[in-house]
């Protein structure tokens, strides 16, 4: 003979699926779950690897356009990446409003995608840090002129990446992947403009200069601190920057405008005869 369930064991049961389907249901307001890597949040960036993903970049013909670079000292050094002004028969910095300064001289890395200008002034230096100290999961703040404007994006560390350029040129050198997290208001689609720029920790220190983004992954490409590093030994410079200033994600926009503004990252134009 079949027992009779009591009210009550029924009234549990029916409470049960209401609160399993209440917080275990999917919400599209939600965020989407962060990448594996950023769950290992603390770990060591690793040194580079064969099995690093590869990005492959295709390196076209030069032309007219916009890019980024900041100061690094205040003799009139500027640091950008090398497909900004690779090629152009003219490379100047926008200074003031309509102003753009042209640049004395500029040194291309062979190895790297990374550029040294070289104007009368440059008065407001960033701090850099190119030590290998960075933790998955750092928070990095992207500031240049993406799409010839005033914007930045907020982004955290991923992992290294394998950076190959065909086309124009062949290199392969590694980089640092950030996974967008956040940027200005009313930018949408490509950061194309911004490469070149600097991407700054929490403590408002240089960590890379940006050389790649795609779009479609929502990931920012930079150059690692030691290839950073490399590059301004073998030019030479010397690097000598202004006390930093703190940025966070719910102030980088202010201090991305500050270091615009304070003429510490400025717009770069390319010029290129027809």
């Amino acid at each position: 003979m079949l027992r009779l369930i009591p009210d009550w064991v029924i009234y549990a049961l029916v409470l049960g699926v209401v609160l399993w389907a209440i917080f275990s249901g999917g919400s599209d307001d939600a965020p989407p779950p962060p990448p594996e890597a950023i769950k290992e949040e603390g770990a060591m960036l690793p040194p580079p690897s064969a099995f690093d993903e590869r990005v492959l970049v295709q390196v076209t013909a030069p032309k007219n356009g916009i890019g980024t670079a900041f100061a690094i000292n205040d003799e009139g050094q500027w640091l950008t990446a090398r497909h900004v002004v690779d090629g152009c028969s003219e490379v100047s910095l926008l200074v003031a409003p309509g102003q753009y300064d042209p640049a004395r001289s500029i040194v291309v890395s062979e190895q790297f995608d990374l550029a040294l200008i070289e104007t009368e002034t440059s008065p407001n230096p960033a701090s850099i840090n190119t030590d290998n100290d960075l933790t998955i999961g750092s928070y990095g703040f992207h500031v240049g002129y993406p799409q010839g404007r005033p914007g930045e994006a907020a982004s955290r560390l991923l992992a290294r990446s394998n950076l190959i350029s065909r086309g124009r040129r062949s290199s392969s050198e590694s980089v640092l992947a950030w996974a967008e997290t956040g940027r200005t208001r009313g930018l949408m689609g490509s950061l194309g403009g911004l490469s070149g720029g600097p991407v700054y920790d929490e403590d408002g220190n240089v960590r890379g200069v940006i050389v790649a983004e795609s779009a479609r992954r929502g990931r920012i490409y930079t150059a690692a601190p030691e290839t950073v590093a490399a590059f301004i030994k073998a030019t030479g410079a010397e690097t000598l920057g202004e006390p930093a200033r703190e940025f966070s994600t719910a102030t980088y926009g202010r201090e991305a405008d500050h270091a615009r503004r304070n003429l510490q990252v400025v717009k770069v134009a390319c010029s290129v005869e027809e």
